[in-house]
């Protein structure tokens, strides 16, 4: 059943699903809400706009719920805002250097929507598309065809994405493309978590919450973010094998902190059996008690610190303040497509892209 399709509004859909109608775009085209719901009153909103992850209402160790994702009131602002909040991203998450690769021996261009290299899949990426929505087995599915040539890159792609929450506390992202010629594909989710709720965003924002990451090594950065080297983590400030305070870590004097103005690096994630979703990460707030854990099949996460959230308008109108929250989003490596490794992003005729990454909160 195409959930869009159904008329009316806070419409329970199934046991799991609601849908209500939440705007318009431009061209008239309605944009939905559908919310999924556990036995223990959890509750996470999606969008068919981009694929959106609007909200996720979380009890405390107290019981107190309280969203945990940064967001936008209206269609609107997700639309026109230039902070991915929550979006799926695609065709290429992250940055590609300069817009341009080279695949099979042809060059390629790419829309430069940040100076000159492409970030998150250009000024029209998936986050900015309306997707189909159906309900399959309790799960929200939503369903995207970028056409040939989408910001400049090859072939046309079908792009599926299935949010699942489990009784645990679990929402299960499963990414899943196919396309009719050869091209990079490398697609995420840019939630931004604040573990202590929407309240703490105005205050110390994600300072005082605590952060592992199950790497040893990240990649150093240019000043456009680009990768340059591998580095591992022992003795500076991005070593968080254990657990580590995030404020403290911000205030290390660290020229590749100070360039980025916080922490915006991928994570190159110990490697495990092909396709197998292991931890990569647990994100712990010891004033809620709310603790969020990350696994992911994926072998890059990408920790962003919201460096750039100052003076972003948020909920109730209200505006974020610098590290108001943070995202931490799984998929290939940056700019990976111009890497010795780049066959590993490429999705070619008759191959399915597949990613899996997992958020699950809980309460220590």
């Amino acid at each position: 059943m195409n959930l869009a399709d159904t008329k009316g509004t806070a419409r329970t859909i199934t046991e799991q699903i609601a849908m209500e109608r939440w705007g318009s775009l431009p061209g008239g085209e309605s944009v939905h809400l559908y919310t999924l719901r556990n036995v223990h009153g959890m509750r996470v909103t999606i969008s068919d706009l981009g694929a959106t992850l609007v909200s996720w209402h979380a009890p405390d160790r107290d019981g107190r719920v309280a969203d945990v994702l940064l967001g936008h009131d209206t269609p609107e602002e997700y639309l026109k805002g230039h902070a991915f909040m929550g979006g799926i991203i695609g065709r290429w998450a992250n940055r590609i250097r300069d817009a341009r690769f080279t695949l099979d021996g042809v060059s390629y261009s790419l829309d430069r929507n940040e100076g000159a290299h492409h970030l998150h899949g250009g000024a029209t990426g998936f986050h900015r598309a309306l997707w189909s929505a159906r309900e399959s087995d309790g799960a929200l599915v939503l369903t995207h065809e970028s056409p040939e040539g989408d910001a400049g890159s090859p072939g046309a792609v079908l792009a599926t994405v299935r949010y699942t929450l489990d009784d645990d506390g679990a929402l299960t992202i499963e990414y899943d493309a196919v396309a009719d010629a050869p091209t990079p594909i490398n697609m995420t989710n840019h939630a931004y978590f604040n573990l202590s709720g929407e309240a703490s965003t105005e205050a110390t924002g994600i300072r005082g919450h605590v952060i592992s990451i199950d790497a040893d090594a990240f990649f150093e950065t240019d000043d456009g973010m680009i990768p340059v080297a591998r580095a591992g983590v022992a003795g500076n400030a991005f070593d968080f094998r254990s657990d580590a305070p995030i404020g403290a870590r911000l205030d290390w004097t660290d020229a590749r902190l100070a360039c980025a103005g916080g922490f915006d690096h991928c994570y190159i994630l110990r490697t495990a059996e092909p396709g197998v979703v292991r931890r990569a990460a647990v994100l712990y707030d010891p004033a809620s008690g709310r603790e969020l854990a990350v696994s992911t099949n994926a072998h890059g996460l990408q920790f962003y610190s919201g460096n750039h959230l100052e003076g972003v308008r948020g909920r109730q109108a209200k505006t974020y303040r610098i590290h108001a929250g943070l995202c931490l989003e799984a998929g290939a490596f940056p700019d990976q497509i111009n890497m010795p490794d780049a066959s590993r992003v490429v999705l070619r005729p008759g191959e399915r892209y597949g990613q899996i990454t997992r958020y699950r909160i809980g309460v220590r």
